[in-house]
C-alpha cells in the first residue's frame, strides 16, 4: 500500500511517499522536491553488535549519474567510490541523526540514500536527511525523532528556504539547520563574512521551518501506522564494581587536573593499570577501564562546571599558546605552520595553470574547480601506529570545511588566473585540527603571494552541561574535552564576519542562548588569532615564489582559436613542446600562458600572436620562401599567410632570374606593401633593403591568400603577357596542403 503526504516548504511542495519501493527494507521513503527525488532506506540488525561501546551507525549516499542524464566519465563508465559531495552528504546526515539514538543502543544500523532523479537545481543532501529521519521514524529502530532539516539562504536581504543552486550564487549564507521539536541538533554553514547576528537569525528561521517538516513526517507516520520500537538493553551499573574502583582510585583523579596533555595521558594510563591490578581478580579489565573512564569524565565535567578549571588548567575562555611561521620550505610555492598548544598543522600551497583545475563528475552543473584544499592526518600526529590508506570520510570532511571557510577570500580568476591547491599536513593533534588548518592555509597563501581578500582564522568551541540548566562554553576545544564534552562547534571567519561553521553535539539539542554564547566567544578568539597571524605576516607577499609559474593572459579573436589549436591539436602541442609552457585557450578567446621561465612564456605569446594577428601595410616580417615562379616568389610571412614578392621587389638591383636570389626554404625579410579587397598580399624585399615606404613600391596584382597563386593570371612585365611558368597560362590546381589551412 502506498502512503503520500505533501506540504509547501520554501515555495514548492516537499513530498514524502512510503510503501511503494524497497519492500524488504525495515523502512523506505522517497522524498521529492522539484524534479529531484531520492530513495532513503533504513535497516537495523535484530541483535546488538558484540564487543562495541559505540553506536554502529553507517550512512551511505549513492549518486547515480543517470539521475541527471549523465554517463560516468570513468574508464568503466559506471559509478565508483563516492565523490567528495557524496561523502559530505553522508557526514551531514550522520551528524544530525547520531545524537537522537538512545544511549546503549548497539545494533548495526544503515541508512542508504540513493539519488534517482536530479534536476540540477534542488540539492539532494537536505532531502536525504529528511528521508533518513522519516525512514527511522517509520521503522522499529529506536529513534528520538523526527528531526527536520532545511537549507537557509540569504538572497537580496531576505531569507530563502531550500534555495536552488542558482539562488545560492547570489546568497551570502548557505546554512543547513537540523532540529527536533525542542532544539537545534546540527548546523553547517558557509558564508561571505556575515555577522554573528545574521547567522543566529538564519538558524532561528530554519528551526521554525523545521517544525513544518516534522509535521509532514508525523502525518506520514499517522498514515503508515506506528510500529513497536526495539528494546534497548542498557546494563545497569554494578554498585560493587563502582565501590571497588572508587576505593582503588583513592581520589587520585583530581591530581590529573591541570597537567599538560602528555603528562596527563601518561598519568591516566598508569592510574588505569594500577586500579586494574588491584581488583582484576574479581572483574574484567574492560569493565574496570569503563568505570575508571566514567569517573574521569565525571570529575573533569564537575571541575569545569564547579571551578571553571579545565583539564589542562585553563579557564573557559582561555586559548592555548599560539605560534605562527611562514616560508619554511625552500622549493614550494608557499608554506605556513600554525601551532596552538599540542595542535600543529603545516600547510603548503601549489599554484598551477587553468589546465590543473579539478574535473568534477557529479550531479551538479559545476564541472571544474580551481581552488582545492586537502587535509591529511597521519597516525604519528596522535602518537599511534596505523595503516596509511586513502583519505577517510573524516579527512574529506575536514578538508571540505576548511575549503568552505577560505573560498570567499580567494581572488577571482580574472584577478589571479591560477589554480590553487592547498594541502594541510597535521603534524600533531590535540583538538580542532581543521580550524588550525584554516589558520595555516591563510599563512601559506600569504607567503605564496596569493592576494586573498582578508586573512581567515578558525577556532573550535566546546560545551559541558550539567543539572539545573548549568552549562559552560569552552573556547579552544582540546582532545579530552571533545571526548568527554557535549559539543564541537567550529567557527571560521575574518575580522568582518563568519565564512564557515559546523556544529556537532552529543546531547538531544541546544538552546538558542548556548549558540549565541558560542558565537560570541568564537569571535573574540578569532580576532585574537588574527592578530597573531598579522604579527607574523601582515599582507600577502607582492611577488610569487621564483619556483611558481608565471601566468600571462592575452586575448585573441575567437574566430582564430582554430589557428592556435591546429588540426588535431598539432599547432598548440608544437608551441608547448618548443616553449615548455602551459597554454589554456578559453572559448571567449582568452589565452593563459604559464611558465616558470618568463622568457619562454613571452616566446609562446609571440608565437600565438604570429598565428592570429593580421598583416598590416608597412609591417616587416621574416618569412620562408615556399614556391618559386618565373615572375616572383611566394613567401609565408605569417603562419598560414602568404604573399607574392614580385621579381622586381626581390633585391635592390635588377634580378635576371628569381633562382639567382632565393630558393625554396630560404628565410627572407619582407614588407607588406599592399592588401587588396580579396585579402591578397603584396610583399617587397627591396623596400626593406632600401628603407622605402609602402607608397614607394609600385602596385601590382598580389598573391591571393592560401598557398600559392590562384587561378588568376599574373602580369609579368618581362614577358609582356599573362602567363605561368614556362610561358604557359598559369592555372595551379589546389594542392592537398591547402585543406590543412582552411581553419
Amino acid at each position: 500500500m502506498s502512503y503520500r503526504v505533501e506540504m509547501q516548504i520554501g515555495g514548492q511542495p516537499l513530498v514524502l511517499e512510503a510503501g511503494n519501493l524497497a519492500a524488504q527494507a525495515d523502512a523506505a521513503v522517497t522524498v521529492s522536491y522539484g524534479d529531484t527525488l531520492v530513495l532513503v532506506t533504513a535497516c537495523t540488525a535484530k541483535e546488538p553488535r558484540e564487543g562495541v561501546d559505540f553506536l554502529p551507525l553507517t550512512v551511505d549516499h549513492e549518486e547515480r549519474l543517470y539521475a541527471a542524464g549523465k554517463i560516468p566519465g570513468s574508464f568503466f563508465r559506471r559509478e565508483g567510490r563516492p565523490g567528495q559531495q557524496a561523502i559530505l552528504t553522508c557526514r551531514l546526515t550522520d551528524r544530525l541523526l547520531r545524537p537522537l539514538f538512545p544511549k546503549g543502543f548497539r545494533n548495526e544500523t544503515q541508512i542508504i540514500t540513493t539519488v534517482l532523479s536530479a534536476d540540477q537545481e534542488n540539492s539532494a543532501d537536505v532531502l536525504g536527511a529528511v528521508g533518513a529521519s522519516a525512514a527511522l521514524t517509520l521503522s522499529a529502530t529506536p529513534f528520538d525523532g523526527p528531526v527536520g532539516t532545511v537549507r537557509v539562504g540569504y538572497v537580496h536581504d531576505r531569507f530563502v528556504i531550500n534555495p536552488t543552486y542558482t539562488q545560492l550564487l547570489d546568497s551570502t549564507i548557505d546554512i543547513v539547520v537540523a532540529g527536533t521539536r525542542d532544539a537545534v541538533v546540527m548546523v553547517e554553514a558557509g558564508a561571505r563574512e556575515v555577522p554573528e547576528e545574521l547567522v543566529l537569525e538564519a538558524i532561528r528561521y530554519g528551526q521554525e521551518v523545521n517544525q513544518q517538516v516534522i509535521d509532514l513526517q508525523e502525518q506520514l507516520l499517522a498514515q503508515y501506522g506506528a510500529r513497536p520500537k526495539m528494546q534497548v538493553d542498557v546494563q545497569a551499573a554494578n554498585p560493587e564494581l563502582e565501590a571497588a574502583v572508587l576505593a582503588a582510585l583513592d581520589g587520585r583523579i583530581d591530581s590529573l587536573i591541570g597537567m599538560p596533555r602528555t603528562e596527563r595521558d601518561d598519568a591516566l594510563s598508569a592510574l588505569r593499570k594500577d586500579v586494574i591490578g588491584k581488583i582484576e581478580e574479581h572483574y574484567s579489565p574492560q569493565e574496570i577501564r569503563a568505570v575508571v573512564d566514567s569517573r574521569v569524565k565525571a570529575t573533569i565535567r564537575a571541575s569545569i562546571l564547579d571551578r571553571n578549571v579545565r583539564p589542562d588548567g585553563r579557564g573557559a575562555i582561555d586559548i592555548r599558546p599560539i605560534t605562527c611561521a611562514v616560508g619554511l620550505l625552500p622549493r614550494t610555492h608557499g608554506s605556513g605552520l600554525f601551532t596552538r598548544g599540542l595542535t600543529q598543522v603545516l600547510n603548503v600551497v601549489t599554484l598551477g595553470s587553468a589546465g590543473d583545475e579539478q574535473k568534477l563528475d557529479g550531479l551538479t552543473t559545476e564541472e571544474t574547480k580551481r581552488f582545492i584544499h586537502h587535509y591529511n592526518m597521519p597516525p604519528f600526529s596522535t602518537g599511534e601506529v596505523k595503516r596509511i590508506g586513502t583519505p577517510a570520510r573524516r579527512e574529506v570532511g575536514h578538508g571540505a570545511l576548511v575549503e568552505k571557510a577560505l573560498a570567499p577570500m580567494i581572488p577571482t580568476e580574472d584577478d589571479f588566473p591560477y589554480t590553487i591547491r592547498l594541502v594541510s599536513e597535521v603534524l600533531s593533534s590535540n583538538g580542532s585540527t581543521s580550524m588550525a588548518s584554516v589558520c595555516a592555509s591563510t599563512l601559506s597563501m600569504m607567503d605564496a603571494g596569493v592576494p586573498i581578500k582578508a586573512p581567515v582564522a578558525g577556532i573550535a568551541m566546546g560545551l559541558v552541561t550539567g543539572e539545573d540548566g548549568r552549562y559552560a562554553v569552552l573556547t579552544d576545544l582540546e582532545g579530552m574535552e571533545d571526548a568527554y564534552g557535549d559539543m564541537d562547534f567550529k567557527v571560521a571567519g575574518t575580522a568582518e564576519g563568519i565564512t564557515a561553521l559546523q556544529m556537532d553535539i552529543k546531547v538531544k539539542g541546544l538552546r538558542h542562548e548556548i549558540l549565541e554564547r558560542g558565537l560570541q566567544q568564537a569571535r573574540e578568539a578569532r580576532l585574537f588569532i588574527l592578530d597573531r597571524i598579522h604579527e607574523t605576516i601582515s599582507a600577502s607577499r607582492p611577488e610569487l615564489s621564483k619556483y611558481a609559474p608565471r601566468i600571462l593572459k592575452m586575448s585573441i579573436d575567437p574566430s582564430k582559436i582554430g589557428l592556435v589549436i591546429g588540426p588535431g591539436g598539432k599547432t598548440i602541442r608544437s608551441i608547448v613542446e618548443q616553449t615548455k609552457a602551459s597554454i589554456d585557450v578559453e572559448n571567449d578567446g582568452t589565452v593563459l600562458i604559464g611558465s616558470q621561465d618568463v622568457e619562454q612564456a613571452a616566446r609562446a605569446i609571440a608565437m600565438i600572436e604570429s598565428l592570429t594577428k593580421d598583416a598590416e601595410i608597412g609591417g616587416i616580417y621574416t618569412g620562408k620562401v615556399t614556391r618559386l615562379f618565373s615572375y616572383g616568389a611566394l613567401v609565408e610571412f605569417l603562419p598560414g599567410k602568404e604573399g607574392l614578392v614580385h621579381i622586381s621587389e626581390l633585391a635592390d638591383y635588377r634580378v635576371p632570374s628569381v633562382e639567382d636570389v632565393v630558393k625554396v626554404g630560404d628565410e627572407i625579410t619582407v614588407m607588406v606593401t599592399d592588401l587588396d579587397r580579396q585579402g591578397k598580399t603584396s610583399l617587397s624585399r627591396r623596400a626593406v633593403l632600401l628603407g622605402l615606404s609602402p607608397s614607394d613600391v609600385p602596385r601590382r596584382e598580389s598573391a591571393p591568400p592560401g598557398r600559392g597563386p590562384s587561378p588568376r593570371r599574373y602580369s609579368d612585365s618581362r614577358r609582356g603577357e599573362s602567363q605561368g611558368p614556362g610561358g604557359q597560362p598559369y592555372n595551379r590546381p589546389r594542392g592537398p596542403s591547402d585543406s590543412s589551412r582552411s581553419h
